[in-house]
């Protein structure tokens, strides 16, 4: 049974992507960057696993329905998706845009919503599932310059609580993880003076260290996996523990 990965070129989509292809699954590596999901899927069959890059914009719907459509096809019945490409705009709420907003808004939160109905209606047809939705612990407040981007992450444990309550009776989980702060390209390009900000976290956390992209694919995999199976609409905080309410 296959898993699909959006946002898998990244840092923490293609260690989830590689996770998961480690665990059994057939992955498709989904990415607007065709060509770095091509490459994250020569890496994984590298390994002796089995995945195909697709490019994918996940702005547009009909993109999208392709892509899983190509999953099918190329992989088998899904039976996992990560949804976990997102943007990060920042900058002071008065002066962001509409543009901003919409495509934040576009990424972050409608194509979640439309990959789950389009992993719903395979699981449902396969006999069950997992999804695991890529939250931030943005979400319980308090971050400054990042409003589109904190809404978005709110909207989506709403969501993953609303689809876990639909869904359970097919056996389909939806459960989301909310990490904490990691070493992305996203960290690098909003945060100039990057030792001053390692030392906020190292200060917020109750662990003293930076947590690895590998840590947050074992979590992601506990929640596809089999060990998880009695668990839904949950949001694992994984973030060394900065958030413990």
């Amino acid at each position: 049974m296959s898993a699909l990965v959006t946002g898998a070129a990244g840092a923490i989509g293609s260690a989830a992507a590689f996770r998961l292809a480690r665990d059994g699954h057939p992955v498709a590596v989904v990415d607007l960057d065709r060509d770095g999901a091509d490459a994250i899927a020569d890496g994984i069959r590298g390994e002796g696993g089995l995945a195909i890059g697709i490019g994918c914009d996940l702005r547009d719907e009909t993109q999208i329905e392709a892509a899983f459509a190509t999953a099918h096809r190329e992989l088998g019945p899904l039976e996992v998706l990560v949804n976990n490409a997102a943007v990060f705009p920042s900058g002071p709420f008065p002066e962001v845009s509409v543009e901003e907003l919409d495509t934040t808004i576009a990424v972050n939160q409608r194509a979640y919503f439309l990959c789950a109905q389009q992993a719903a209606s395979a699981m449902i047809e396969s006999g069950g599932g997992s999804i695991v939705n890529i939250a931030s612990i943005t979400w319980h407040g308090g971050w400054a310059d990042m409003a589109p981007y904190v809404m978005t992450k709110g909207g989506i444990v709403a969501l993953t609580r609303a689809v876990a309550t639909e869904l359970g009776r097919y056996e389909i989980r939806v459960n989301a993880i909310a990490p904490g702060a990691f070493p992305t390209a996203a960290e690098r390009a909003q945060h100039p003076d990057l030792e001053a900000y390692e030392a906020v976290i190292l200060e917020s956390q109750a662990l003293k260290r930076r947590g690895t992209f590998e840590e947050l694919a074992a979590a992601i995999s506990f929640l596809a996996g089999p060990e998880s199976t009695f668990i839904t609409g949950q949001t694992l905080n994984v973030d060394g523990g900065w958030i413990m309410a």
